[in-house]
């Protein structure tokens, strides 16, 4: 989820890479597993992607929380049903 949205951002504005990789001052193997899901986002980069990408901080953390929620769940077979169940706390208390 997250990757790919990093990834399609990246390549709308025609970035490298390698150039992401320097704005964020990490290697360029970083990225390509971050796009491709192989390592997780660290949230302290969320920020940062955002201002390069011009999209808002809160889209990107939602998709990170989506991505280590689906990480929690994605082998369990009532995983469906804890997060139903998480909605209708959560719906409860808005």
């Amino acid at each position: 989820m997250l990757g790919q949205k990093l990834k399609s951002l990246r390549e709308a504005k025609g970035l490298l890479q390698r150039q992401v990789a320097a704005a964020l001052e990490v290697d360029t193997a970083y990225i390509s597993k971050m796009e491709s899901s192989d390592k997780p986002v660290s949230k302290s980069y969320l920020p940062k992607l955002s201002k390069l990408y011009g999209v808002s901080v809160s889209e990107l953390q939602t998709l990170w929380l989506a991505n280590k929620v689906y990480e929690i769940v994605k082998d369990n077979n009532l995983g469906i049903k804890a997060i139903e169940m998480v909605q209708k706390e959560l719906e409860n208390k808005i």
